[in-house]
């Protein structure tokens, strides 16, 4: 039989506290977004028809 122990714990951040996570938030979200983009716009670059598609165009 195996415990396991886990704990809980709740922030209470102050004022500019907030506005901190709030920046680090938003520029996560643009990084991310960005990222996703990029991703995105490779995947649609390489997109080709099925029965034309060449092996070194993938690449």
């Amino acid at each position: 039989m195996t415990f396991t122990l886990t704990y809980e714990f709740k922030l209470k951040p102050t004022a500019h506290q907030k506005e901190i996570f709030q920046q680090w938030l938003e520029t996560n979200r643009q990084v991310y977004n960005y990222a996703l983009g990029e991703r995105k716009d490779w995947y649609k670059s390489r997109a080709c028809a099925l029965n034309s598609c060449s092996i070194p165009s993938q690449f």
